[in-house]
């Protein structure tokens, strides 16, 4: 009869968990193998800790009483010393990508169910015209960039264990869209079990926990102990590049932001976009004790939301799209388990099935459990130096939440396809246009070949003017 270990057994006893054992006589060897490797994972002191201060009792939610609009460098400026810094910047950022001191990292943990699509995110197809899924683009993105600054980027990309194994099928498939496997590294994200209202771990099997990944800010931990940071940093990468795979239009290399962020000696740097509304659903960037945070929109008072300056405009104005680049030696400090700086855990309840003491499934009608998960912007305030960067939304935000509405695919594919209208305008090239200025075609330029707006200009002389009700990829 198998049985889990003496240890094991002892550890679950000493935290009020022995009901995981109720199964463990019945399961084959390979399923017990299983699941003592699940629970030897899990840090069982800090989750007993955590069930008492977020599952037990609610953690307090209260933001600083001091906080005060964060400062950003602003997009456009007419400040003279300000354009001066912004043209050197530029030239920094591009001559740390040419120097091999730039890797991008990637979050691409979700499925496509809120898309109505079976599989992970980032094999949706998206792109307007070519369909392209957003690996696929990212990869060709990738591809023009290497071309362009005669590079071989190293592309990190974060996966759940629930699609790590269609990711990489997806990547095998398609032979990597053409990019080295040599440069793309995969990394599983980090788990924590669902817990019950009275503290107790649920079972999602009579030979698994319920587990669910334990949030993007678990990014951090899980590139550390993949040994990934230390590889960069052996390569000579002092720069990550982070983006959603979801944000279809964002720029992977921005030299003006890597720019700024080295010359300024920032720890982490984010993009910030000015709010179409208070209460736009994006994280406030606020000052509190003279570090940055970011405030979450449904935590915000609505007092502080409405204020506005005398010139009409919102004073609580920077709105977050999770757009960052990190320093390297910061997320390496940050990520050591041994670290005594950790991020903030954050509670979410949730209707999570599992199985009952006589092993029958129970799938709850109401939330009956917590689950925990960190947040990668909770590292701002752990950073002793940051800076913000106005971004131009129609430049660098196209989340893709829904099927059809706002920030949907319906969005974002017509905003890659405005963006790409933008550049051949800006070449001089015509593009059809309603009357009422909304684009009359479907344009999607390949990013190997178009990279840019200074690589459209520079090949106009290839590229034949979209039609009226046309739908071309330029390849």
């Amino acid at each position: 009869m198998a049985v889990l270990s003496e240890k094991i057994e002892k550890i679950l006893r000493r935290h009020g968990q022995e009901h995981l054992l109720h199964f463990a006589e019945a399961l084959s060897g390979a399923e017990l193998a299983g699941f003592e490797r699940q629970l030897s994972e899990i840090e069982w002191e800090e989750l007993s800790s955590l069930i008492d201060s977020h599952v037990k009792s609610r953690p307090d939610r209260s933001i600083p009483a001091d906080i005060s609009p964060a400062p950003y460098y602003p997009l456009p400026t007419s400040d003279p010393a300000l354009k001066e810094k912004y043209s050197s910047a530029m030239d920094v950022g591009a001559k740390l990508i040419r120097d091999g001191r730039v890797a991008l990292l990637t979050v691409a943990g979700g499925q496509g169910t809120r898309l109505g699509f079976d599989g992970p995110k980032g094999t949706y197809p998206i792109s307007p015209a070519g369909g392209k899924s957003f690996f696929q683009y990212f990869s060709e993105k990738i591809r023009g960039a290497n071309r362009k600054y005669g590079i071989a980027l190293d592309w990190l990309i974060m996966t759940s264990p629930v699609n790590r194994g269609a990711t990489l099928g997806f990547f095998e498939a398609n032979n990597y869209f053409g990019l080295d496997r040599r440069n793309v590294h995969f990394f599983v994200q980090g788990t924590m079990p669902a817990i019950s209202y009275d503290g107790r771990v649920l079972m999602e099997s009579k030979s698994s926990l319920a587990l669910s990944p334990n949030g993007h800010g678990g990014t951090i931990r899980a590139l550390h102990d993949s040994g990934l940071l230390r590889m960069l940093e052996n390569k000579g990468v002092e720069v990550i590049s982070y983006f959603q795979i979801d944000n279809l239009i964002v720029p992977i290399l921005d030299t003006l932001f890597i720019g700024l962020h080295h010359m300024d000696g920032s720890q982490v740097s984010s993009r910030m976009l000015a709010k179409t509304g208070p209460f736009e659903k994006l994280g406030n960037f606020c000052m509190s004790e003279g570090r940055l945070h970011i405030v979450e929109y449904s935590d915000m008072p609505e007092d502080l939301a409405l204020q506005r300056d005398r010139d009409g405009r919102l004073l609580f104005i920077s709105g977050s799209p999770a757009i960052h680049v990190f320093s390297l030696d910061f997320l390496d400090r940050l990520g050591d388990p041994a670290s005594p700086v950790r991020l903030p855990w954050h509670r979410a309840d949730k209707k999570v099935a599992f199985v009952d003491g006589s092993g029958r499934l129970v799938k709850p009608e109401k939330p009956n459990a917590v689950k925990l998960e960190t947040f990668i912007f909770d590292c701002l305030p752990l950073a002793e130096k940051t800076i913000i960067l106005e971004g131009m939304r129609d430049e660098q935000f196209s989340p893709t939440k829904n099927p059809d509405g706002v920030d949907s695919v319906e969005s974002a594919r017509r905003m890659l396809s405005e963006r790409d209208a933008r550049w051949l305008e800006a070449a001089g090239i015509e593009v059809p246009r309603s009357p009422d200025g909304s684009l009359d075609c479907v344009v999607e330029l390949s990013p190997m070949k178009y990279y840019d707006a200074e690589d459209v200009s520079m090949l106009k002389g290839q590229i034949t003017p979209p039609r009226s009700g046309e739908k071309r990829l330029y390849s």
